[in-house]
């Protein structure tokens, strides 16, 4: 059996991308990088929404993202490697590999995926999530707080959910970065 671990990259204020839409200022550095990559092996399924599915697809065409790393070369081929499931009523076609689309999110459908998994479940976009938070489905959060404060945008977390968690983990890179790793209890 899975769990369904929800990651987000989000500012001090606990926020994913600010009022325009930018999260530059949470791009990792190849320290943390190389940790995300350690911690996606274990995914065997990526849940998404349109929005982040569109994001993330870049990772299918390594080739085409300037500034590639060594750390970014193997997020890549750990991404194209996992499958995918994107759910949206408005996306066409999915144009990555390993990946169907699902035009509603099916709770019942996502308890069937985490108990018939032999690997984790990752759940990524606020949007979705906050239907899999809100179903009770999500195991884990595993959360990337960038140092800065951007006031406003779009929130990593919904409202409306309360949770009781356990802090088990948690680190310090030296970009300033803090990870935090919480269980729901």
């Amino acid at each position: 059996m899975g769990d369904l671990i929800y990651t987000a990259l989000q500012s001090l204020d606990g926020y994913v991308a600010d009022e325009e839409g930018g999260f530059g200022w949470a791009t990792p550095d190849d320290e943390v990088h190389a940790f995300v990559n350690d911690l996606t092996r274990a995914i065997g399924t990526h849940l998404y929404g349109r929005r982040m599915y569109e994001v993330m697809s870049a990772w299918e065409r390594p080739e085409e993202l300037s500034g590639m790393t060594d750390a970014m070369r193997d997020f890549a081929a750990i991404w194209r490697a996992a499958d995918k499931v994107v759910y949206s009523r408005t996306l066409e076609a999915v144009s990555t590999e390993r990946t169907r689309l699902e035009r509603v999110f099916d709770a019942d459908a996502v308890r069937e995926l985490k108990e018939s998994s032999e690997h984790d479940l990752a759940i990524g976009g606020p949007d979705l999530a906050a239907s899999a938070f809100g179903d009770r489905l999500v195991d884990e959060l595993q959360l990337f707080v960038a140092p800065a404060i951007v006031g406003g945008g779009t929130a990593s977390l919904p409202d409306g959910v309360r949770l009781d968690l356990e802090l088990v983990e948690e680190r310090r890179f030296d970009s300033g970065m803090a990870y935090l790793r919480y269980r729901t209890r």
